[in-house]
């Protein structure tokens, strides 16, 4: 009972996590507005929010070696919660860039802890729950992205929207405390594991890291240029440009929600190489089609292919040998997400330069790496 009880209360935080990063998303035009910022400028700012995430991801793991995943999961959920309605009240450029930064934190840390606490659930349960855990981030994700946009239409003022969804979270993270597990034990993980400072150095955290930098930069691709991509290339109208995205972000929810039983039928190694290859026919489809009737598609097997390759990363990073999941987890996201910091800015360089549809292709070769890497790499790993 109380196992089950811990694995609810994760999947909740999940939920949670994605729904307060996401909810920012449908925000950014009003912070836009009421700064007189250009593109070029936002575009500076919105960093701080990914700096945030990156410099405090290490010292999360800090944290949680200390306190355990579990407080660390509650405080900084509840930092989200306060830091969200703000970001829609500040008129001073610096202030909101203090606040960005100090969102990007909260959500940071709570990335981290809540993968290390589903690694410790998973563990202890016996079975893969963490592509069910990311299905139901990616559930949160596209509530965000929707929910306060409902709200506001439902005629709620964007400010008080944005408490309603506070309040949610707050709620939530203080009523699933109780049932998250305290810090972990070598009874919980079957194995006596000693950090060393430089454990986070070793060949198979860096290679996780890299697989999962891969990963992170592909995915945000879409976030980022997916929508300019449909209206500038493929002839989209401006109103349905965000259908990419949707569509890649369903097919991805809908897949991780499945994914658990596809890892115990089919293997992480089928799941990782398989997907890979099926993530990057779907971009070379979407880049190499004339018609939208098959660039959608496209995406939608991005999502499918690329649902499940993230989790099983981290699942890995709780199994490595003679390096504790306190310590992996915390160096594989920190790697993984500087892709996703950094991904925006290299796609943009390479459309400069090339094109758009290169940039995407480059993404393709990404997929196709990871396959062969982690096809070749993986047994040593266990």
């Amino acid at each position: 009972m109380q196992l089950s009880r811990a694995r609810r209360a994760t999947q909740l935080i999940f939920l949670v996590c994605g729904l307060g990063i996401a909810s920012w998303a449908p925000m950014v035009p009003y912070a836009k507005d009421r700064l007189g910022f250009h593109e070029g400028h936002l575009g500076l700012l919105l960093l701080f929010l990914g700096f945030g995430g990156l410099l405090i991801m290490p010292v999360t793991g800090i944290l949680i070696n200390k306190f355990g995943s579990r407080i660390v999961i509650t405080i900084s959920s509840l930092f989200m919660a306060l830091f969200l309605p703000l970001l829609l009240v500040v008129h001073d450029v610096y202030l909101m860039a203090v606040l960005l930064f100090l969102f990007g934190a909260a959500a940071g840390s709570v990335d981290v802890a809540m993968n290390a606490q589903g690694v410790q659930v998973q563990q202890l349960y016996g079975r893969k729950i963490m592509s069910s855990l990311h299905g139901l981030f990616s559930v949160g994700g596209l509530a965000g992205s929707l929910g306060l946009g409902f709200l506001v239409k439902g005629g709620l003022e964007p400010l008080h929207a944005a408490i309603c969804i506070s309040i949610l979270l707050i709620l939530i993270s203080l009523f699933q405390h109780q049932y998250l597990l305290e810090k972990e034990t070598p009874v919980s993980t079957g194995k006596v594991v000693q950090a060393d400072r430089y454990a986070w150095l070793r060949g198979s955290i860096i290679f996780l890291g890299i697989m999962c930098f891969s990963a992170f930069l592909s995915e945000g691709a879409m976030l980022d240029w997916s929508a300019v991509y449909l209206r500038d290339h493929k002839g989209m109208p401006a109103a349905f440009s965000g259908a990419g995205y949707a569509a890649f972000s369903v097919a991805m929810a809908v897949m991780r929600l499945l994914g658990d039983g596809l890892v115990e039928k089919f293997s992480s190694r089928i799941i990782v190489v398989g997907g890979s290859v099926v993530a990057a026919a779907g971009l070379l489809l979407a880049i190499l089609s004339s018609t939208l009737y098959l660039v959608l598609p496209g995406f939608i097997l991005l999502g499918i292919g690329a649902a499940n390759i993230v989790p099983v990363f981290f699942t890995d990073g709780g199994h490595l040998r003679e390096v504790p999941a306190t310590v992996a987890i915390p160096a594989i996201s920190t790697i993984g997400y500087a892709g996703q910091l950094a991904g925006p800015a290299i796609l943009g360089f390479i459309a400069h330069h090339v094109s758009l549809s290169a940039a995407f292709g480059c993404c393709a070769l990404l997929f196709l790496f990871i396959s062969i890497a982690y096809g070749t790499t993986m047994h040593k790993l266990h």
